[in-house]
């Protein structure tokens, strides 16, 4: 499933991909509204995620443009969060009409919406790293061929995350923003949390050989697993 996030702010642009990523989407982008059409056209995304206030063409104007001649489903989401303006895009033909500052976990489930709305259903990923795999559907791991562990919902959230980012170490505050979100944690609870993931993945947990540690820093998944 392909998603076309278009805002001209790349970092919440880079936030929003990571989170759909993380969901199983593809995902491309565009910083303005005429290369936001450009893409469209080209790609023809199952999902947009659009920002209004976009440069050279905005983003009333690409969902009025898109919406006449297609029904890809298309989730505003600005700051721009008068009446009004909430009116005017969903008036446009907009599925759905997200204020910033938004919750990623949120935007991920009413895409889902959306989609299911329109027919389309995400296939569950399953994500694939060194000997590892994950089902997150199932919150199942596998060591190359082993017998599926199936882990606790943190410790799935935080095998995904490391798995999506594999070869990259993750400063231990994102991974804490993303595995609990509103619901808080700390560095206590993330070194716990790793040391009961380690337990089920590794082959010796005492040493392990898979989740690296970065004292100070983060955690990384290493990729020759």
């Amino acid at each position: 499933m392909k998603a076309l996030i278009v805002d001209d702010d790349r970092v919440l642009a880079d936030l929003t991909a990571f989170a759909l990523r993380r969901a199983g989407f593809d995902v491309i982008q565009a910083f303005d509204g005429e290369v936001a059409l450009r893409r469209w056209e080209a790609e023809q995304p199952d999902l947009i995620i659009l920002d209004v206030n976009l440069p050279r063409v905005d983003g009333f104007t690409v969902c009025r443009r898109i919406r006449a001649v297609a029904a890809t489903p298309i989730i505003m989401l600005t700051v721009r969060d008068k009446e009004d303006d909430i009116v005017r895009g969903l008036n446009l033909g907009a599925d759905d009409y997200m204020a910033k500052p938004f919750s990623p976990r949120q935007l991920v489930a009413r895409s889902l919406t959306v989609l299911r709305r329109a027919g389309k259903t995400l296939a569950p990923a399953v994500r694939q790293a060194g000997s590892l795999s994950f089902d997150s559907s199932r919150r199942e791991v596998r060591r190359d061929d082993g017998a599926p562990v199936t882990l606790t919902p943190l410790e799935g959230r935080l095998l995904d995350l490391l798995m999506t980012n594999a070869g990259q170490i993750l400063p231990s505050e994102t991974i804490i923003d993303q595995v609990w979100g509103p619901e808080g944690g700390d560095r206590d609870m993330l070194r716990q949390l790793v040391r009961r993931l380690r337990a089920r993945i590794e082959p010796d947990p005492a040493h392990p050989t898979l989740i690296e540690t970065i004292p100070g820093l983060g955690y990384g998944l290493k990729t020759n697993t």
